[in-house]
């Protein structure tokens, strides 16, 4: 690649998979999950799509994810390019257009490199290395998607089928692709693997934003007309970019492999040959994890006596997990819920969320600590006609001015100072003081300095659910 030649990242994160249930779930998906390490999936994935040679990310997401979206970036010091938000889920092409058509806006033939958000790759620069290789070809005109060399066979991933065993193949060479071949039964994925012509189908994918248009004009031109539209009716929002909604909900829900790439002629593999994962379920963090010598995987608040091949996981700190004999075990602790299976059954946790969901289980979508845009709150306590809440409030950030019809408020600072907004009252209320907010009083919290506010809220009356909100302004555009 020359040093002139720049790669404009975009990264897809609307994903919600229940795999990695009870720390993934629908409001706070695997991406957005520290599994492995202290930053998540989707700063892994910004991280390593940044540095010399590579522009600001697009991000491509969900209208529910975008301040986790914001925040997680801003933790890891990366500035996107922009944050395009889908007003519903439309699967990786119109994903892809979207992206392919607000880039070539400014940079007509730049160089595309699309990833997914949630997957594991440990070696970051062998990654880097391996885009800049293949890069010639996707600047001739070429589309490159990237294959993981396989460790095993693997019922649960895609294959690329090469023309020759990659052993005999040129290290560092695109080459082309014979045919994609569906997610295998075991014994195909068994005679793929000891063949050494396949690679695993990881979803990325470098290009030319003019040749992916003309792709998408070629073979899907069904969804340009509606994702043009989108794209050019969007809006900035807060820093985001909406996509129209009334134009994206005409557009068709299908992937890029079905849609462009099984069809493309101009279709090149780039093996990559560094480690690799899409951690897509609790055995595969297992295997990812730093294990001691009886392979033991542990993190968080965790004793292990006479454990062997396990995984041992407490999310809250106030969770101590022992675990005493377990061999092949998956325990999976959080405030809220507690997970335990055999290896070998960890697999079946999306019949068990099924299950829960039957039951209208809240631990299915949500957390007892819910991340808003101003900060977070978890419930204490929760009983007849009362409510426990811990608050936390961002530096600088400001709950809506609202009301409610059916309860009142007692709000106790315990960290910090805020400024309260009680009708026409505006005052500052700090560390062990405190108010009261009758019922359909407008109120407001704010945090004016620099460090996070903290409170404890008390919650009375008859109806105590979140949607009993009146929100008169806000900052954030909540209706």
């Amino acid at each position: 690649m020359t040093s002139d030649l720049l790669i404009h990242p975009v990264i897809l994160c609307g994903g919600t998979g229940t795999r990695l249930w009870p720390v993934s779930r629908q409001c706070h998906p695997k991406q957005f999950s520290r599994l492995i390490g202290e930053e998540s999936l989707f700063q892994a994935t910004a991280r390593r799509l940044s540095g010399e040679g590579f522009a600001p990310p697009v991000i491509v997401t969900s209208v529910e994810f975008r301040f986790t979206v914001r925040d997680q970036l801003a933790e890891v010091g990366i500035s996107p390019a922009a944050i395009l938000l889908e007003p519903e889920p439309r699967n990786t092409a119109p994903a892809v257009l979207a992206a392919a058509l607000w880039i070539s806006r400014s940079v007509p033939d730049a160089l595309m490199l699309v990833a997914p958000s949630d997957h594991l790759m440990p070696e970051p620069e062998l990654f880097q290395a391996t885009v800049r290789r293949a890069a010639p070809r996707a600047e001739e005109g070429d589309i490159v998607t990237f294959g993981i060399a396989p460790v095993r066979p693997e019922t649960g991933y895609g294959y690329l089928e090469l023309p020759s065993s990659l052993q005999d193949l040129p290290e560092g060479v695109a080459v082309p692709i014979a045919r994609f071949v569906e997610k295998p039964v075991a014994e195909q994925a068994e005679a793929m693997t000891s063949s050494g012509r396949h690679l695993w189908n990881a979803g990325i994918f470098l290009f030319r934003c003019d040749v992916m248009l003309g792709a998408f004009r070629k073979l899907a031109p069904e969804l340009m007309p509606p994702v043009a539209s989108a794209v050019a009716g969007a809006r900035p929002d807060l820093g985001f970019i909406r996509l129209d909604a009334q134009a994206w909900s005409s557009a068709s829900a299908i992937s890029i492999d079905y849609a462009i790439m099984e069809r493309a002629t101009n279709l090149l593999a780039m093996p990559y040959r560094g480690g690799w994962s899409d951690l897509g379920g609790w055995a595969a963090i297992w295997g990812e994890s730093p294990q001691d010598g009886d392979g033991v995987a542990s993190r968080g608040n965790v004793t292990a006596l006479g454990c062997r091949n396990s995984l041992l996981r407490s999310d809250d700190a106030g969770i101590a997990l022992v675990g005493i004999g377990l061999e092949v075990i998956v325990a999976v602790a959080m405030p809220d819920a507690v997970l335990i299976s055999r290896t070998s059954e960890a697999q079946r946790v999306k019949e068990a969320v099924s299950l829960l969901k039957e039951r209208q289980a809240p631990q299915v979508t949500a957390f007892r600590r819910d991340h808003r845009p101003w900060g977070w709150f978890e419930v204490l306590a929760l009983g007849p006609r009362f409510q426990v809440k811990r608050i936390v409030v961002h530096p600088g950030a400001a709950l809506s001015l609202q009301s409610h019809r059916r309860r009142s408020e007692h709000w106790i600072v315990v960290e910090g100072t805020a400024r309260v907004t009680i009708g026409e009252e505006v005052r500052l209320v700090s560390e062990n003081q405190s108010v009261y907010i009758p019922l359909g009083e407008k109120h407001r919290l704010e945090n004016p300095g620099p460090d996070p506010v903290a409170l404890i809220e008390v919650q009375t009356g008859a109806y105590l659910g979140e949607d009993d909100i009146v929100r008169h302004e806000d900052a954030y555009a909540r209706s």
